[in-house]
């Protein structure tokens, strides 16, 4: 009776829905819809909602029944490296801009280095929403 007592007091693990990828989903590819499905299971870190998910890239390779986590995904790449480019410093009154080449892939908002075409020297920018990349 004690012993049933005690099982009845230790704690059980709640189970809660996570988000699985239903197929293999390679990285740097587009996260859909039919991609993804929920499943009873706790585990920390783990993405709960399809919501934030759909429409992403895919930052690392997401396999089938196995949890996805917030890093393991987010916006799509802009641009790629060896994409050209524009580079843009604008400070009014001066705006210049020149071609440069991605040294490196990623998306609007993030910062990434590029080589100017002109002068051969590397930068690091910012990628804008045009794909230009904005040199501060």
């Amino acid at each position: 009776m004690r012993l049933m007592i005690l099982l009845l007091l230790l704690p059980t693990p709640i189970l809660a829905d996570i988000v699985v990828a239903t197929r293999t989903i390679r990285a740097k590819e587009i996260i859909a819809a039919s991609d993804l499905e929920l499943k009873a299971q706790d585990v920390d870190g783990a993405v709960v909602s399809k919501e934030g998910l759909v429409g992403q890239e895919a930052r690392v390779a997401l396999y089938p029944g196995r949890p996805i986590r917030k890093g393991d995904f987010g916006p799509p790449a802009l641009v790629n490296r060896n994409d050209l480019v524009v580079l843009v410093f604008d400070r009014r009154p001066l705006s210049i801009t020149a071609e440069g080449r991605a040294l490196g892939r990623g998306a609007v908002g993030e910062r990434i280095r590029v080589m100017n075409l002109s002068s051969r020297t590397t930068v690091s920018g910012l990628i804008r929403a045009d794909g230009q990349i904005e040199v501060k």
